[in-house]
């Protein structure tokens, strides 16, 4: 039973953000976050307050042996699998208890510095991209290596309408607008170039929206946000 007490209750849905509660919490937060419009702003609220705090942690290069077992985690080493053995992956509790930890050890590694020392330049960046509203349901992870080149991997296999579009965005300044990157095959993968993409920075913000066919009629998003997530430094050179 979920408390009725408002900090206790805000307390518990920050934890789901997190993706720290076990599978029948977790059930049921997600279940009050669908049905209360006040739970459901609470979650975004969390979201966007961790999505700050890991804009503001100083970039670090965690060890060789560390950044391994995040790649691990997080399903990011070279590998040739299917839509359906990521969403089998990003499905299993366990995994995704695993993933939550591999984070933890991320920002740890952010927070104390001096277990990880070095003058490299960050150059390596990853974002989970997820429903607005349900921090634990990734959809897309975007993975944008040392040479600045980007890998867009679904996780999910969305069932889209044949009159409808998915379009990938970025946006960098508020003030200039946002980007778009093309349009995305709903269930497969999409690379760009570092040309296309041009300079990433930490915080930058990538989206999926529902457009019409063929692509948004503006130079901005007019349909729905699939999708949505910020870029984290994942690596160091």
């Amino acid at each position: 039973m979920i408390t009725q007490q408002p900090a206790e209750r805000r307390a518990l849905i920050g934890e789901y953000v997190l993706g720290l509660l076990d599978e029948a919490e977790a059930k049921e937060v997600r279940e009050l976050i669908e049905q209360d419009a006040e739970a459901a702003q609470m979650a975004l609220q969390w979201q966007q307050h961790f999505l700050e705090l890991s804009d503001q942690l100083p970039p670090q290069a965690p060890s060789a042996q560390l950044w391994q077992r995040l790649q691990d985690s997080l399903g990011l080493t070279p590998a040739v699998s299917r839509v359906s053995g990521w969403l089998a992956w990003w499905q299993s509790l366990t995994t995704w208890r695993l993933t939550s930890a591999a984070l933890a050890l991320a920002l740890i590694a952010a927070l104390l510095p001096e277990l990880w020392r070095s003058d490299s330049v960050v150059s390596s960046y990853t974002v989970v991209l997820q429903a607005p509203g349900e921090a634990a349901k990734p959809g897309w992870v975007v993975h944008i290596d040392g040479n600045g080149s980007l890998r867009l991997q679904p996780l999910l296999q969305d069932q889209i309408p044949a009159d409808r579009s998915v379009q990938f965005w970025t946006l960098i300044d508020p003030a200039i607008g946002p980007r778009s990157l093309g349009l995305v095959e709903p269930g497969k993968p999409l690379q760009l170039s570092a040309e296309q993409i041009g300079a990433v920075q930490p915080g930058q913000l990538f989206e999926l929206t529902l457009e019409p066919a063929g692509g948004s009629p503006e130079d901005r998003p007019t349909g729905k946000v699939l999708y949505i997530g910020r870029a984290v430094i994942a690596s160091a050179n």
